[in-house]
């Protein structure tokens, strides 16, 4: 059976709000998921931030030092970690032991806790941001985006196209520990392509171009944008925008409830 992914209108905002403070309990029963989700990006800003050779502003990066460069590089990876290893694993792993086909039988529905989890994500991914970005300025001296708007822009679309990547993962596989199996086999070269291992700029110019049309690649190069101040490039945006739309579609086609 296939169900709309949209949260009912007239759905009681208390019922959605339990459901929202459960799924949160229920995350942070998961020390693996907390810790790889929230800490693990800023255990590796505070790594980063105590090499002294990171503190230098180098050339093959236009002049930013490599700890400026990967503040939006760590943001990347929450928003990866969230949405392709624990969103897949958690819904596709309802759908197994029956939670989502039991819940279609009550006046909750499957789609309002759905709903919740979407909510939880993005909760924890603008909360994560917060703190990586605080961190990276009062303990390190790491400037704040000074093109705020086309960062805040840059996450709306980031988060969705990542997101409705993890939906389809959630679709597709079989069972919990598949979703997460498959979640992670995307991460890690989407997040190569992020620059974790290899700052973009100095990457050779086939993976430059290459990182353009990969989600997480496009995310960081407009994060990277705003935060020097200039306004995210047309092209990375719009790559966002086409993942989201195009996954979201997919994801609305393909899901299912049991």
């Amino acid at each position: 059976m296939q169900g709309s992914l949209t949260v009912p209108s007239r759905a009681p905002a208390s019922a959605f709000r339990r459901l929202a403070v459960t799924e949160f309990r229920l995350f942070l029963r998961e020390k693996a998921a907390v810790f790889w989700g929230i800490a693990f990006p800023v255990v590796l800003l505070i790594i980063f931030g105590s090499i002294p050779a990171f503190h230098k502003p180098a050339k093959a990066l236009g002049g930013l030092t490599y700890l400026q460069a990967y503040v939006p590089i760590l943001i990347a990876i929450v928003v990866a970690m969230l949405a392709l290893n624990w969103l897949p694993s958690v819904l596709a792993g309802y759908r197994e032991r029956g939670i989502l086909r039991r819940l279609a039988t009550t006046p909750v529905g499957p789609a309002r806790m759905l709903g919740a989890q979407l909510a939880l994500q993005v909760v924890l991914t603008a909360a994560n941001v917060i703190v990586i970005l605080a961190v990276a300025r009062l303990g390190y001296g790491v400037g704040l985006p000074r093109q705020a708007a086309g960062f805040v822009l840059a996450l709306i679309l980031a988060v969705p196209a990542l997101l409705a990547i993890g939906l389809v993962l959630s679709a597709l596989a079989p069972n919990g520990r598949v979703a997460q199996t498959i979640g992670s086999l995307l991460f890690f070269p989407m997040m190569f392509f992020a620059g974790l291992w290899l700052p973009i700029a100095a990457m050779p110019a086939s993976l430059r171009h290459i990182s353009h049309f990969t989600p997480l690649g496009a995310a960081v190069q407009a994060l990277g944008d705003a935060t020097a101040g200039q306004w995210p490039h047309p092209p990375q945006l719009a790559a966002m925008a086409a993942y989201a739309a195009v996954f979201g579609a997919a994801a609305i086609k393909l899901f299912r409830w049991e």
